[in-house]
């Protein structure tokens, strides 16, 4: 008779466990297939509907193993994840930083096998508690990794493999905190109906019809809830100039003339294609981040040739720039509106508050270097800016963020709460490639659906595109080319409920993770205490 055999003598309340875990023989490949599974539900491969399949993967692999077991099969479906999905980060700077980045990653998946490991008692013991116990151990994965360390590293969260599925809706309510949550749950639904045979004459057909319930209500929901934002009505005319670069690689900013030339070109002939009436006018431009990488507040030359572009097209220009200062050997990453006629506006200047560790910053440098000489291709830490990317365009106020910075919740809710109507996110992937630039407008869309607001993508070399505030793409362009792209875009003034609950449903759903580690603390001490008697 095992453990649970004995507390269920004791106990009649508690399912009774007809076997133990899955054997490790079976374990450890579906802990691998989990990973595989959440890989291909991102960008750019996109099956969505996999993503569930992965976390019921794991939850199956981990369920009544010990904690250090549970670990490593986390462990294992964390590599299988996110080794190929931050492929893009060694294209450049060798294998070193990407294996570390993606072993540093997995680790965050090992706690949670751990913890689903720890949380087996609760789900013996209320077998329908397993999708909300899944959900919010999810989503108390991902507040950890987004949080640790140096400021925490996003990507991957399992809301941003939504970009496309009918559970996306759910970030208008939620945001990014409460997808993770849905698609946990619809997981965690699927492992009770898969998890052996339920006792009693109904134990085929109830698991069955009450996970379809399940997944058709989580559905329903995301389809139901109304996008968008209150407020709107007013439309401007925005126009993206994708300028690219002449070659990809860490070298595009040896080439930084070539680049902010590219960009300058293709905004004059936009402006001759104004002229000629052939496209209307733009009411803004916007350029993407490191369009001018030479400082166009110290440089006069850089300077000159922005307001050349901003005179010819008529338009003030969004202009993503790297500025020098404020102390010897930093720098700032910047979006500075340009104003035709009158040039740079510095009451317009937003300053990228999460500049990315071990590439724009290194952190406790002299340790770095011991492990990895690339650090000092980081020649000048970026400083951090301190106020919201709330930049007033005169035609609209953007919400501005600068590349990594739309994966963080705080950085974007802070432009909307600082009275953005238009969404802008200016990157630069010349160092990376498709795969990257994908998985970054997906987030983009879910951005635009959880604050109600139309968004857009500016980048040097592609992705580019538009993002309605339901979540649908217009204009993308393709990657490694020159593009230009026009068009209008309604405002919104609106708040939608993700945006005014803020923080409130992830600190409400790991609260819920915090409880439900406790319980099963509660109910493992009451077994070793049955089990002493």
């Amino acid at each position: 008779m095992t453990t649970l055999d004995r507390d269920e003598t004791r106990t009649p309340m508690v399912v009774r466990a007809t076997s133990g875990p899955l054997p490790l023989r079976v374990a450890v490949p579906v802990a691998v297939a989990a990973g595989v599974a959440l890989l291909v539900a991102f960008p750019p491969y996109g099956w969505w509907p996999l993503a569930p399949v992965g976390v019921a993967g794991l939850a199956a692999a981990a369920h009544r193993r010990r904690l250090r077991a549970g670990a490593g099969l986390g462990f294992l479906t964390g590599v299988a994840l996110f080794a190929p999905l931050l492929a893009w980060t060694n294209l450049h700077t060798g294998l070193l930083p990407w294996v570390l980045l993606s072993l540093l990653q997995a680790g965050y998946l090992a706690v949670l096998g751990a913890a689903t490991a720890w949380v087996s008692p609760v789900v013996d013991r209320w077998r329908w508690a397993w999708p909300a116990v899944t959900g919010v151990l999810w989503v108390g994965q991902e507040a950890l990794r987004d949080r640790t360390p140096f400021g925490g590293f996003p990507w991957g969260r399992l809301a941003f493999s939504q970009d496309a599925s009918p559970l996306l809706g759910w970030a208008w309510l939620g945001g990014a905190p409460l997808v993770t949550g849905v698609v946990a749950v619809a997981g965690g639904l699927l492992v009770v109906g898969w998890w052996r045979r339920w006792p009693g004459p109904d134990g085929v057909w109830r698991p069955v019809a009450g996970v379809a319930v399940g997944l058709l209500l989580l559905v329903g929901v995301g389809l139901a809830v109304p996008t968008g934002a209150p407020g709107g009505g007013r439309s401007v005319r925005v126009a993206i100039v994708q300028g690219n670069v002449p070659r990809l690689g860490l070298d595009f900013n040896a080439q930084r003339q070539a680049v902010l030339n590219n960009h300058v070109d293709a905004t004059v002939t936009l402006a001759g294609q104004v002229a000629s009436g052939a496209v209307p006018r733009p009411d803004l431009v916007v350029w993407p981040e490191n369009s001018s990488d030479i400082d166009p507040l110290r440089n006069a030359a850089a300077g000159a040739r922005i307001s050349e572009a901003a005179d010819a097209i008529g338009a003030p220009i969004l202009v993503g720039a790297v500025l020098a200062g404020p102390g010897a050997g930093e720098v700032r990453n910047a979006g500075i509106l340009w104003r035709p006629g009158a040039g740079p506006d510095l009451t317009q200047l937003y300053t990228k508050r999460h500049p990315v560790p071990f590439a724009e910053y290194v952190p406790m440098r002299s340790l770095a270097r011991k492990v990895s000489s690339q650090v000092d291709r980081v020649r000048a830490d970026f400083v951090a800016g301190t106020t919201p990317g709330v930049v007033d365009a005169g035609a609209a106020v953007l919400g501005d963020v600068i590349c990594f910075e739309v994966a963080y919740d705080g950085l974007v809710r802070d432009t909307v709460d600082g009275g953005a109507q238009l969404l802008v996110v200016q990157t630069n992937n010349a160092t990376f490639d498709v795969a990257e630039a994908r998985q970054q407008l997906a987030m983009v869309r879910l951005r635009a659906v959880e604050h109600g607001r139309a968004a857009l993508m500016a980048s040097t070399v592609g992705v580019s595109g538009f993002v309605a505030p339901d979540g649908r793409v217009s204009d993308a362009t393709g990657f490694n080319t020159r593009a230009v792209v026009v068009r209008q875009v309604t405002l919104s003034d609106g708040r939608t409920p993700a945006t005014r609950a803020g923080r409130w449903p992830e600190l409400a759903l790991v609260g819920l993770a915090v409880a439900a580690l406790a319980v099963a603390g509660v109910l493992r001490r009451r077994r070793e205490v049955i089990a002493a008697g």
